[in-house]
């Protein structure tokens, strides 16, 4: 009778999860004298991390700005506490704490990166996106783009592609080149293809390591000093979105993220008793979804079209209810899902979802309604003029409006709701808006306005969601793991999507900061435990 083979490794620290956070935290924790081992779900040639399906966009305040200036901004974007408006912070426990620590080390973010490959560059692309916050006027905000061409294509499909030379590189693609560059400078292994299955618990309930599988075979990292789980957020598990995501969770929402990111750090976590907070807090707006599926959920796409002239938003019944642009800008676009949540205590249902993007053959001819680089790292090719996603339904068509409203109409997610004389209505109001250039139901920019008129129509379904979920885990400021009465769980941390310290609301480029900065801490602070037996 013969059991498993189990085999053990030894390490300072084990790292769960290979992205931004559990790389910037296994740097810093190598340079502060640590051993460290990542663990990563992935197999090496399939690895697609959030990291690198991004935009490349991270938060990197100008060094010269005003301390407390930034410490006010960065406090209002992580919890309101210093906003009037507010009731209450959404994390005043830990407010004050955390935006002190941003705004002393998030100044450094692009030259941390820099220093891991002096080759990457970066490029200036916004200030900062709430600019009645405090603090805003005065903190030198500034979000940055990576880049191996000293340049930012939004949409460079060879800049985001995973075999292309380093040198073309943008976006995500350039983040993630040069994350591992400083990986690979520190010999720190990576073990790909490793699934984390349980924290291992010992004396007084500290986290000693990791039980994990790869395949067959039964693998146990035995941690000195701690565990740091930087495993991504919740988007592909089914249980877990119909657990914290408000309205309909599997059918009403659409992520284009990593199909990797299934909540396995939270699921681990709370089994040693590590408690939640902001569940259902996510980056999204409404974006478009295809039927194709991972774990039986539908595969989003970052929605590009949306905000563009000659298209309008409409909910179920053919009515507009928001600027377009406002869906895609900064600072509404990643807190723009909540608009979409809107439930119809009368008739007991979510009048906009879907929404529908509705718009005419001058946008279709005009190019791909969404970004093609991002839906290829899921597989998905919806062609470069739009005419391959029309063949395989996924846009819908009509010669006139009402054919469309039909079409909408025979969609399963719409269930007979669109009323083609609203559909006309709002598209014929829109128009005259257009010829007068001024939206007055939602004062759209002028320069994104263009009328929809030119026959045929379409329109393509959009759903709550975007690139991550950013709810979870409850951390302090320092990243320490916490229990439900707010007690550190010795030697466990935790840094990234799974415990976003945007917990009020997000700016573009925050995940990515907030794994360099916080990242950063957690593997400091972790290799400063005591190790084990010493």
């Amino acid at each position: 009778m013969s059991s498993k083979q189990t085999t053990e490794h030894v390490a300072d620290i084990v790292i769960i999860g290979f992205g931004a956070a559990g790389g910037c935290a296994a740097i810093e924790a190598s340079d502060h004298g640590a051993q460290v081992v990542v663990l990563e779900k992935q197999p090496e040639d399939a690895h697609f991390s959030n990291t690198r399906m991004s935009g490349g966009g991270f938060h990197s305040p100008d060094p010269a700005g005003d301390f407390e200036s930034l410490k006010a901004y960065a406090k209002a974007m992580f919890s309101g506490d210093n906003l009037p408006q507010k009731l209450e912070g959404d994390q005043s426990e830990f407010a004050d704490e955390l935006a002190d620590i941003w705004a002393r080390f998030s100044p450094q973010n692009a030259a941390f990166m820099r220093g891991l490959d002096p080759e990457m560059q970066t490029v200036t692309s916004a200030g900062a996106a709430f600019a009645d916050f405090p603090g805003a006027d005065k903190a030198g905000y500034a979000c940055v783009r990576a880049t191996y061409t000293g340049k930012y294509d939004e949409d460079a499909l060879t800049g985001r592609t995973t075999d292309s030379a380093k040198t073309t590189k943008q976006s995500g693609e350039a983040f993630h080149a040069c994350m591992s560059t400083g990986i690979r400078a520190r010999k720190v292994p990576v073990h790909f293809g490793v699934v984390a299955d349980e924290l291992i618990v010992g004396e007084g309930g500290a986290i000693v390591g990791v039980k994990a599988t790869r395949g067959a075979e039964q693998i146990v990292y035995r941690a000195r000093r701690a565990v740091i789980i930087a495993s991504g957020g919740f988007e592909y598990n089914k249980r877990m979105r119909k657990a914290f995501l408000d309205g309909p969770g599997i059918e009403g929402w659409a992520f284009y993220g990593s199909p990797a990111n299934t909540g396995d750090g939270i699921r681990m976590a709370m089994k040693v008793g590590a408690a939640l907070a902001r569940v259902g807090s996510v980056a999204g707006r409404v974006i478009c979804a295809v039927p194709e599926r991972r774990h039986g959920l539908r595969i989003g796409m970052n929605t590009s079209g949306v905000g563009k002239p000659n298209e309008i938003v409409v909910d179920n019944y053919g009515h507009r209810y928001a600027s377009e642009r406002r869906i895609t800008k900064d600072p509404s676009r990643y807190i723009f899902y909540k608009e979409a949540l809107k439930f119809d205590t009368v008739t007991l249902s979510y009048p906009r979802i879907p929404s529908w993007m509705v718009f005419d053959s001058v946008m279709m001819r005009r190019g791909p309604v969404v970004s093609v680089a991002a839906a290829a790292y899921n597989g998905i090719d919806w062609g470069e003029d739009n005419m391959k996603a029309l063949r395989n339904g996924w846009i819908l068509q009509g010669e006139t409006l009402e054919q469309l409203a039909e079409r909408i109409r025979e969609h399963s997610d719409n269930k007979d709701k669109m009323d083609a004389a609203a559909l006309r209505s709002a598209v014929e109001t829109w128009n005259r808006h257009c010829e007068a250039r001024h939206d007055p139901d939602f004062e759209r920019e002028v320069n994104t306005m263009g009328p929809v008129s030119e026959p045929p129509f379409y329109a393509i379904p959009l759903y709550p969601g975007g690139p991550n979920t950013k709810g979870g885990l409850r951390a302090d400021a320092q990243r320490h793991v916490l229990d439900w009465d707010d007690r550190p769980i010795p030697r466990l941390y935790a840094v990234g999507e799974i415990c976003s310290v945007f917990q009020f609301v997000y700016q573009g480029g925050g995940n990515l900061a907030e794994g360099i900065t916080f990242g950063r801490l957690a593997g400091r602070n972790a290799a400063a435990e005591k190790p084990l037996g010493s």
